[in-house]
């Protein structure tokens, strides 16, 4: 068992994606009650702060990929940023995000494909909660990649475990050696504090 909580776990060892789509299609409405009340989560803010770092410029065009019910979104327009389109491979929880009314365009789509953007279409990505355990691999690296623009921003959490679990440090490497990227900063950060659950912020910069 990936946690000792039953809705984490149901969601962290669904099979595949039509399982994981039907367990946030159902947890969509209490996804914010159970996530922030309930297990005191706090990754958004975490990968919202650690983005305003290195992401000064409050005009840039972001991609908040993964974005669920749209927390970290909320986040970032708290912090000024006045461009950012949502990516979600759920139905249920996109609406959840628009109804916060702080994205500038929604997309229902699957990180684990090629995504119907074009090349260095964005200034910045951020993705938090996405890379964990049951949900989208590592070579989904490549994709955020190629439609960032060379210098931009890519800023996405790893929860603990899975960092070393499932292959995300070895394609991190890979693709800084391969010249696709540099590394910004690599910090620990509170995943869900009442779970005592850890994750990894990484920020990395585009040269390909």
């Amino acid at each position: 068992m990936i946690s000792e909580n039953k809705t984490l776990d149901k969601v962290y060892t669904a099979k595949d994606h039509d399982e994981l789509m039907d367990a946030y299609g159902e947890w969509a409405n209490e996804y914010e009650k159970d996530t922030v009340d309930r297990f005191g989560y706090v990754a958004h803010i975490e990968s919202a702060d650690a983005f305003e770092q290195v992401m000064s410029h409050k005009g840039a065009y972001i991609l908040d990929a993964g974005c669920g019910t749209g927390l970290v979104g909320k986040e970032l327009s708290q912090r000024g940023y006045q461009k950012v389109d949502a990516l979600d491979c759920s139905e249920q929880m996109l609406g959840e995000a628009r109804d916060k009314k702080v994205y500038h365009e929604l997309f229902q789509a699957d990180m684990s494909k090629r995504l119907e953007f074009e090349d260095n279409r964005y200034d910045a990505v951020i993705c938090t909660g996405t890379f964990t355990y049951g949900h989208v691999q590592a070579d989904a690296f490549e994709e955020l990649v190629r439609i960032t623009k060379p210098g931009g921003i890519i800023c996405f959490t790893i929860r603990e475990g899975a960092f070393d679990d499932c292959g995300y440090q070895e394609k991190m490497a890979e693709m800084e050696h391969g010249q696709s990227w540099e590394q910004v900063a690599l910090v620990d950060a509170t995943y869900f504090v009442k779970e005592k659950v850890s994750c990894k912020i990484c920020t990395y910069r585009v040269t390909a």
